[in-house]
């Protein structure tokens, strides 16, 4: 897992690297694996997000509350929902919001 610098993290959130094989008879043996997750600078991880094994978060973006993130997310937008979706591009309209 790779995190960058000025990264806001919510309570609850989860980071799994971790899968298991679909099939029951290598799942049952204790086979598993781990793909990477690579979280740029600047993001916003809101309350309760999961973090599937391989994604990567662009920079600038942010995830709202409870989202499940399963693809990579563009930099620079709001992603959320259950799975994740892009919601809309975080653009310059967005600093006067909250002075």
């Amino acid at each position: 897992m790779t995190i960058g610098t000025n990264v806001f993290i919510a309570p609850n959130v989860g980071i799994y690297t971790a899968g298991h094989p679909m099939d029951v008879a290598r799942r049952n043996q204790g086979l598993e694996y781990a793909l990477p997750i690579t979280i740029h600078d600047n993001v916003w991880l809101g309350g309760g997000v999961s973090l599937l094994p391989g994604v990567t978060l662009g920079e600038g973006c942010v995830i709202g509350a409870g989202c499940v993130v399963t693809k990579n997310v563009p930099r620079m937008v709001l992603f959320a929902g259950n799975p994740g979706r892009v919601v809309r591009p975080i653009t310059d309209a967005d600093k006067l919001k909250f002075g």
